[in-house]
């Protein structure tokens, strides 16, 4: 027998459960999850997603990213414009992205299209990132290949020299290659972790124009594990 083999006991969820709208389901596991990694260990890096593309081949990319936004209009990251993510997204905007969360037994899958984000909404955010990160942002060319470490932090220090650190906002402007992306979504799904593994997957499906928190756009069903 596997000694890493767990029996997952988590509780589940049910169709009885659910609240008003997938919107307010999914923000409350993301609050929950949240809430658990300022006291408990487990759970390092509540926001991380993964967020999968495909290539001009149809060769499928998949990455972790942190969760920035989320609202009714749907869950959104930053990235370089001209990553390969960015570049993927450019060519088909057809996306899929997870949060997971192993010690809750709980997971959420998302399927929609990303929607490049306004540039107002990312300026906004920009601002709230770290003097270090903005700096980070313009050193590095995302995806592309690069000769050593070094190479990497003397572009950052050029960086720095350019952009010093006054303690204000707008020390570090955005750059023009520097966004984001709101998935815009068709299918949200719920995945709660149970004994023997015969988890619990309710999913949200699309069936009308409104967003997130539009009760009425959406049918629920559940899907066997």
């Amino acid at each position: 027998m596997d000694p890493r083999r767990l029996d997952y006991t988590g509780e589940g969820i049910g169709e009885d459960e659910l609240l008003a709208t997938p919107y307010a389901q999914v923000r409350a596991w993301v609050d929950a999850a949240v809430a658990r990694s300022s006291s408990a260990p487990d759970v390092v890096e509540p926001l991380a997603a993964a967020v999968a593309t495909v290539d001009a081949e149809g060769r499928p990319n998949v990455r972790t990213v942190l969760l920035r936004f989320l609202d009714e209009r749907g869950p959104g990251f930053v990235t370089a414009l001209t990553s390969t993510k960015g570049r993927e997204i450019a060519d088909n905007p057809r996306v899929a992205a997870g949060l997971t969360w192993p010690a809750m037994y709980r997971a959420v899958r998302f399927r929609g299209v990303a929607v490049e984000l306004d540039r107002d909404e990312v300026a906004e955010y920009w601002r709230s990132r770290p003097w270090g990160s903005r700096i980070s942002a313009w050193a590095s060319q995302q995806s592309q290949p690069v000769s050593s470490r070094a190479q990497l932090e003397a572009a950052a220090r050029a960086r720095a020299e350019q952009f010093p650190d006054h303690g204000g906002a707008d020390d570090v402007p955005v750059p023009d290659f520097w966004g984001g992306y709101r998935v815009v979504c068709d299918e949200v799904e719920l995945w709660g972790g149970r004994r023997d593994r015969l988890h619990d997957r309710i999913v949200y499906r699309r069936v009308g124009e409104g967003d997130l928190g539009d009760a009425l756009s959406w049918e629920v069903s559940r899907r066997q594990p």
